[in-house]
C-alpha cells in the first residue's frame, strides 16, 4: 500500500501577517463602500438615525392644550366613578342579603326606573 503523502505548508511570518493585513484592509473597503452604496440607494423619506433618536424640540405647551389634557382627565375620571358606581349597583342586585331588604329593594327600583344621583347614593347606602 502506498503511504499518504504528506503536504507541507511553509508560510513565513511576514507573508502570512501581510496577508492577514490585506484581508482586513478589503474587509473594511468591502464595509465602507456597502454602506455608502446603501445610503445613496434609499429614499430621502427616511430620516437619519440622530433625529429619530432625538427627543422633537416642542415649544412649551399653551394653555389651550393644558386645558384640553385637563378636561380629558376630569372625563376618565368621571367614567371611572360611573364605573364604580355601575358594578356596586350590580354587586347590590346581586346579593342574596339585600333581597331580604325591603329599603334596599326600593331604592334599586327607583335606581332602574329613574337613575338619579340620590337614588344611586341610597342604593349604595342600603344595599352595601
Amino acid at each position: 500500500m502506498p503511504r499518504p503523502r504528506e503536504l507541507k505548508i511553509t508560510l513565513k511570518p511576514l507573508q502570512l501577517i501581510l496577508c492577514i493585513a490585506l484581508g482586513l484592509w478589503l474587509g473594511a473597503v468591502a464595509i465602507a463602500l456597502s454602506l455608502w452604496l446603501a445610503g445613496r440607494l434609499l429614499p430621502a423619506t427616511v430620516q437619519p438615525i440622530g433625529q429619530v433618536l432625538a427627543p422633537p424640540a416642542t415649544a412649551p405647551a399653551s394653555p389651550e392644550t393644558a386645558d384640553s389634557q385637563k378636561q380629558m382627565f376630569e372625563q376618565y375620571k368621571q367614567i371611572l366613578r360611573n364605573q364604580q358606581v355601575q358594578q356596586a349597583e350590580e354587586q347590590a342586585q346581586g346579593s342574596l342579603r339585600n333581597l331580604s331588604n325591603p329599603k334596599c329593594q326600593f331604592w334599586l327600583q327607583q335606581n332602574r326606573t329613574a337613575p338619579t344621583e340620590k337614588s344611586r347614593a341610597l342604593v349604595l347606602e342600603f344595599c352595601n
